[in-house]
């Protein structure tokens, strides 16, 4: 954590050759073109001894996905020691160690397909997740928000490389910490919380930052890691808002600009900025549009 205040400690790397591969094809006037588009590829997650998913992912980070998948689905507690992490990159999978015996075997078979564009899934109960949490008390200054949001959309990245792809960040007020990327944003959230969980970095002092929008799944994850604020360049959804209210999360969305909308935790917003000093987004680093983009 002793990284300037702009300097990532983990961020995207959109020259990786492992991660993109150049295809030919054509343009709407008829001319050949070539262009870069994103890999993915299947990775099987295992507890111990038991196969729990397969993922399609873009394989950076193979250890950080599969530990923070496992404490995301709650299977994985957040006091266990895991005593190894084997990547096999040939096999394509991932097996995580723990001293705690594990057997999730009921609990697969009782899931729910949530709105993740990857298959993401939920295991269990969905509301178990917000149940007896107490997020901590922390501020966000809108002036935090505008130089966080403008340091990520002008970071290099996968997105702005070949597209097809979902941005993560864990932020600390203004100052970006680590950005991850994965065709699923639940991947790159739980790359975030395996990061967390392994290099023991406390949530309570954090922020959230996805291109994704404010799923109910979304603010369970960011609720299960103890952030309490969870900010989107996309919009939301009814039960994402209801959940984020429920848990008291500071929920923000539509950031793009000098815009946002905050429908839960309001009380946490401290509004410093001057918005005559805040730049519109530039064409160049703006992302899927919204009605409210108009």
């Amino acid at each position: 954590m002793s990284k300037g205040r702009d300097s990532y400690i983990i961020r995207p790397d959109p020259l990786d050759p492992r991660l993109t591969e150049r295809v030919t094809g054509v343009d709407q006037t008829a001319a050949h073109i070539e262009t870069s588009v994103t890999v993915e590829r299947a990775m099987t997650i295992f507890l111990n001894s038991q196969e729990i998913v397969t993922a399609m992912t873009i394989g950076d980070y193979p250890e950080y996905l599969a530990i923070g998948y496992l404490l995301n689905q709650h299977m994985l507690l957040p006091d266990d020691i895991v005593t190894d992490v084997d990547y096999d990159e040939e096999l394509s999978v991932v097996v995580v160690r723990t001293n705690r015996k594990t057997n999730y075997e009921k609990k697969l078979k009782k899931k729910v397909q949530t709105s993740g564009c990857a298959q993401g899934t939920v295991f269990g109960d969905l509301m178990e997740a917000l149940e007896n949490v107490t997020l901590p008390q922390a501020t966000l200054r809108t002036s935090w928000l505008y130089a966080l949001t403008n340091k990520i959309n002008t970071t290099p990245s996968l997105y702005l490389e070949a597209g097809a792809i979902h941005g993560c960040v864990l932020a600390q007020e203004d100052r970006p910490l680590v950005y991850m990327e994965d065709v699923g944003r639940h991947n790159a959230v739980d790359k975030i919380a395996g990061w967390m969980f392994q290099e023991r970095i406390p949530a309570h002092d954090k922020i959230f930052y996805t291109t994704g929008r404010l799923t109910s799944e979304m603010v369970i994850k960011t609720v299960r890691m103890g952030i309490p604020i969870l900010i989107s360049r996309s919009g939301f959804t009814a039960w994402g808002v209801e959940l984020a209210r429920k848990a008291n999360l500071t929920l923000i969305g539509r950031a793009r600009g000098k815009r946002f909308v905050a429908l839960a935790g309001e009380d946490r917003i401290v509004f410093d900025q001057d918005l005559s000093f805040v730049e519109d987004e530039s064409a160049k680093h703006r992302r899927k549009a919204a009605v409210h983009d108009d």
